[in-house]
């Protein structure tokens, strides 16, 4: 059970006390460097296959590195590499991993923390170092939550050294100073309970990642691929090929903007990847003033928007529907009303396929010097698109994948409490 600490008095001095701590546990914790409590580390920094006179592997022994080692996990699937037994005995040389040691990622990105998972084996990769404590002085457990810790990575930012991409090299952890409980019974707890903790997260993590990776694979099979005129799954009833249309002879552009003052900041909608059109003020981005809005356009509900600016991974920008209130859009933003019979929230998801997007944009757009894209409001509706004749069919696709989208939008609230929980655990029960 986890306790408030009693407040400090003034014969406590330079004693130092987290905030929240277990009960049973009194003792103030003390000063130590960081190396006290290391009993080894292991480093390959520069080493590769091709030094070794050898090469990467199809499959193997994974090798761990500053893209794959996540805070609390390792994702075997981002820039997965792997090595054979040869390239594996030659790498580690003796110095195998073992389950529990905590990975520490040095730079780009700078201080992820990971512990190894078993003892199948791994490959220490480019930019990631391994530590081994003294069992005596700390548990791995307890390490691998104190490097998360706010005051900790803060000192490690303070004596990282380069430009925009942070880095920490064994040198300068020499003059890391830590504050632990000197009772490794406590650390256990402590470990313990943040291991419980990072479990849970990285579960809905993968719980998020499998319904995301779910929705893509619907969003291609629902819909015609390869110039067929027939999806490859389809809901029961429906048997039509579908339509090859226009973009312009289903939506015209609005020309509704925000010249009477109606709209203010309040009222902003932003798009981003993974989310729908949402007000601006649940993420950064996208500065206004008060003057500036009277340019906004306006967005009704139903109504397509196209960004027409670069998003992560999406080049040409990306293509919303406004399922929620009227609000307004910067100006940068094409705004189009339907003029035909149609559930717009179908276009959304046809777009949502990149390749289809990609397809779509590439013969009408060309990239600006801003990195915006140079295409007028018309010619973005040049372009052919695949849809269902049928409303009735148009509705059931759109019903089905929103079902994913309100699963996914749970889990990812509830993976965020948990980040926050974790956040604020990490900032209370350290000193």
């Amino acid at each position: 059970m986890i306790s408030q600490n009693r407040r400090p008095t003034m014969k406590d001095n330079q004693a130092k006390y987290p905030q929240l701590r277990f009960k049973g546990f009194t003792d103030p914790w003390e000063d130590r460097k960081f190396f006290e409590s290391i009993a080894s580390t292991i480093d390959f920094r520069g080493r590769t296959p091709k030094k070794l006179g050898m090469d990467w592997s199809e499959s193997g022994y994974l090798a761990l590195s500053a893209l794959n080692v996540k805070n609390g996990y390792i994702d075997p699937l981002a820039d997965a590499h792997y090595g054979d037994e040869n390239l594996y005995k030659k790498w580690m040389s003796g110095k195998e991993l073992k389950k529990g040691q905590v990975l520490f990622t040095t730079e780009a990105p700078m201080g992820n923390v990971a512990q190894v998972p078993d003892n199948n084996g791994y490959i220490l990769s480019q930019r990631t170092v391994a530590f081994e404590t003294k069992e005596d002085m700390m548990t791995n457990d307890f390490l691998a939550v104190l490097l998360k810790s706010p005051l900790v990575f803060n000192n490690l930012s303070a004596l990282s050294s380069g430009g925009t991409a942070k880095g920490v090299s064994q040198k300068s952890l020499k003059g890391l100073s830590i504050t632990v409980p000197f009772d490794i019974d406590e650390q256990q707890k402590i470990g313990s309970f943040f291991k419980q903790l990072d479990d849970t997260i990285a579960l809905h993590q993968r719980k998020l990642a499998k319904l995301k990776e779910l929705k893509q694979g619907y969003l291609q099979k629902l819909f015609p691929q390869n110039g067929s005129k027939f999806p490859q799954l389809r809901f029961a009833g429906f048997a039509d090929a579908w339509e090859q249309r226009k973009l312009g002879e289903l939506f015209k552009p609005s020309r509704n903007k925000n010249n009477n003052d109606l709209y203010n900041q309040k009222d902003i909608l932003a798009a981003s990847l993974g989310t729908e059109l949402i007000p601006k003020r649940t993420f950064f981005g996208l500065k206004s003033t008060k003057e500036s809005v009277k340019n906004y356009r306006v967005v009704k509900h139903g109504d397509l928007i196209y960004t027409k600016s670069p998003i992560k991974g999406f080049p040409n920008g990306i293509v919303r529907t406004n399922k929620g209130n009227v609000g307004i859009v910067p100006s940068l933003y094409c705004v189009y009303q339907a003029q035909k019979e149609i559930n717009t929230s179908i276009i959304q998801l046809y777009f949502e396929d990149k390749n289809r997007l990609d397809f779509y944009l590439f013969p009408l757009v060309n990239v600006g010097a801003r990195n915006n894209v140079n295409i007028t409001d018309l010619e973005f509706l040049e372009g052919i698109i695949k849809i269902p004749k049928s409303i009735e069919e148009q509705k059931k696709i759109v019903d089905f994948i929103e079902h994913f989208n309100k699963a996914i939008t749970l889990h990812q609230r509830k993976l965020e409490k948990l980040q926050e929980l974790k956040k604020g655990y990490l900032q209370k029960m350290f000193c």
